[in-house]
């Protein structure tokens, strides 16, 4: 299906990386002009120049998305581009083994530091661009917002305190400014969120695969044992939810938070 978004401009955070690189490239495919944030300005070029050599329209732009200043100044060099921002897609964030319990990392030895380095990735990173650009859209009156949560949102994952306490305060931040927006500025402008469940990237493959056998981990196969699907996520399986909540299908939506994850958040056990 066309989603209808021939000319929208959009931003990307988080663009260099697997999921959101994705993203990017699906919307242009779409015919939407493309802003790649990312903290990394080769991860941006290189995603950048692969859309564009497919026929799509898309320009990288360096950005630490934490940081208000940068956050300005992208949003201002996106504006010289384009003119203006339609849509906003905060995808920047990760785990960190410092904010992970684990046998050489007990909860008490955990750097408070460290947790909210973590918090800054995963939630400041969303808010601060959120503040930046949803400015352009409380005075236009229209826009649209979808952060890339997680499933460790609704359930936080075993070990991993500072990632999923950090997606929880995403998803609830998600609600709070859909109403926000809503009820302070227009209800022309929508924010929701996806939450995906276990994609298998350079981050966390030696994780889930063992790095010298190709097999399993203890942790793949306990993650698959709660998957109904069998099996782990795919990148391009997390933009047909983002297509469809930043197109005009979904022109009644706004506070969602949608889960894809082959139905782990369902999965009890018994």
């Amino acid at each position: 299906m066309k989603y209808n978004l021939d000319g929208k401009v959009v931003v990307v955070t988080g663009a260099g990386g697997v999921i959101c690189g994705e993203i990017a490239a699906a919307l242009a495919a779409e015919d939407a002009k493309v802003a790649l944030w990312d903290i990394s300005a080769e991860a941006a070029e290189r995603k950048a120049k692969e859309i564009c050599t497919a026929g799509g329209c898309a320009k990288a732009f360096q950005c630490d998305v934490t940081d208000r200043a940068a956050v300005t100044a992208a949003t201002e060099a996106v504006l010289a581009e384009y003119g203006t921002i339609d849509i906003l897609i905060n995808g920047a964030g990760g785990s960190r083994k410092e904010t992970t319990t684990s046998r050489d990392l007990t909860f008490f030895d955990i750097d408070p530091q460290a947790l909210m380095d973590t918090l800054a990735l995963n939630y400041m990173s969303a808010v601060v661009p959120s503040q930046v650009v949803g400015r352009i859209f409380a005075e236009k009156r229209s826009g649209v917002i979808v952060n890339i949560s997680s499933i460790a949102s609704f359930r936080p994952l075993t070990r991993a305190i500072g990632y999923s306490n950090a997606k929880a305060a995403l998803s609830s931040f998600t609600q709070w400014l859909a109403v926000h927006m809503a009820q302070d500025y227009s209800p022309e402008i929508r924010v929701n969120a996806v939450a995906p469940g276990f994609v298998l990237t350079q981050q966390n493959r030696f994780l889930l695969v063992d790095e010298k056998t190709g097999e399993m981990t203890e942790r793949g196969r306990r993650i698959l044992e709660h998957t109904p699907m069998k099996r782990y996520a795919r990148p391009e399986e997390v933009v047909g939810a983002v297509l469809w909540l930043v197109s005009d299908a979904a022109s009644f939506v706004t506070g969602a938070v949608i889960p894809i994850d082959g139905g782990f958040t369902s999965f009890s056990g018994v």
